[in-house]
């Protein structure tokens, strides 16, 4: 499980949707073709049927739109600082494209913290259509490299799903029925099956509001496996989740923080229907 809390956690999650311009290129479509129809050859060309008209495209094929997370940093006093980030801040902005993401992301600031990765199915998802993508973008990104090429046991990154999944259907856990079952957010109002629906009908803003909740809930998944694993106290364990709490009440307070309201809501209702309430964090 989880050995050490390092000085520098980033639980993160990223969202993408299919690329028009792989669906062109690849499949030789013509530039006036419409989205739509560009959209359907893609899904055809992955395998649609009439059950799953939409099916998971290689993500080669799709492009990352969204990046958002949860950093915890333990600073050179003891004191511990957590944040929250997301790409595209301005998602209104053409010029915050793909591109623009990843190398915020994973450029100067990744090699500069070297900070612990927390993800769920990050490690075969979300880190190797980041790495497909920032070779496809012309990017060069050593320090991303030498996470990819590392043995999970020499990594310094954390896939929660890895740490409580098993081979087979049945031993199969997704982040929305660990954290439900947790008292945690899984999913409040959006699915990934939403994203690109959204995407192509310009609310943009929609989907990086569904990507913090789900870097949130990650991140939030992370403090209780740290906890299970015996990083944290009892004590320590309520201390950190009334660090998110009180982060998520300020931020809600700016306009632009509005949207956190509602993850904190459902937060407050799950753990009282599950009965973990009494840990402090919520009064009643």
């Amino acid at each position: 499980m989880i050995k050490t809390i390092p000085d520098e956690v980033w639980a993160f999650d990223c969202e993408w949707v299919p690329d028009l311009q792989a669906g062109r290129l690849l499949y030789r479509l013509p530039d006036e073709l419409p989205e739509q129809e560009i959209l359907r050859i893609m899904w055809e060309q992955g395998g649609a049927t009439a059950e799953n008209p939409q099916p998971f495209l290689k993500t080669i094929l799709c492009r990352v739109v969204s990046i958002a997370a949860v950093i915890r940093r333990k600073l050179p006093d003891g004191q511990v600082k957590l944040l929250m980030n997301f790409l595209p801040d301005r998602p209104e902005d053409p010029d915050q494209d793909e591109k623009y993401i990843l190398q915020r992301f994973l450029g100067n600031r990744l090699a500069k913290s070297n900070p612990q990765l927390v993800g769920f199915n990050s490690r075969n998802s979300d880190l190797r259509i980041l790495t497909q993508r920032a070779i496809t973008n012309g990017l060069s990104l050593k320090s991303l490299c030498y996470r990819i090429d590392a043995k999970p046991w020499d990594s310094p990154d954390v896939d929660l799903m890895e740490l409580v999944s098993g081979f087979g259907r049945n031993y199969a856990v997704s982040l929305n029925e660990l954290a439900t079952l947790c008292g945690i957010p899984g999913k409040i109002d959006t699915s990934g099956d939403d994203v690109c629906g959204l995407w192509y009908t310009g609310q943009y803003r929609k989907i990086v509001e569904y990507n913090c909740f789900d870097a949130l809930t990650t991140y939030l998944l992370w403090l209780r496996l740290a906890f299970f694993s015996g990083c944290f106290t009892a004590e320590e364990h309520i201390r950190e989740q009334t660090r998110v709490k009180v982060m998520l009440e300020e931020r809600a307070q700016n306009p632009e923080g509005a949207f956190l309201a509602a993850y904190l809501e459902a937060w407050r209702d799950l753990q009282i229907k599950t009965g973990q309430n009494s840990n402090g964090v919520f009064a009643e």
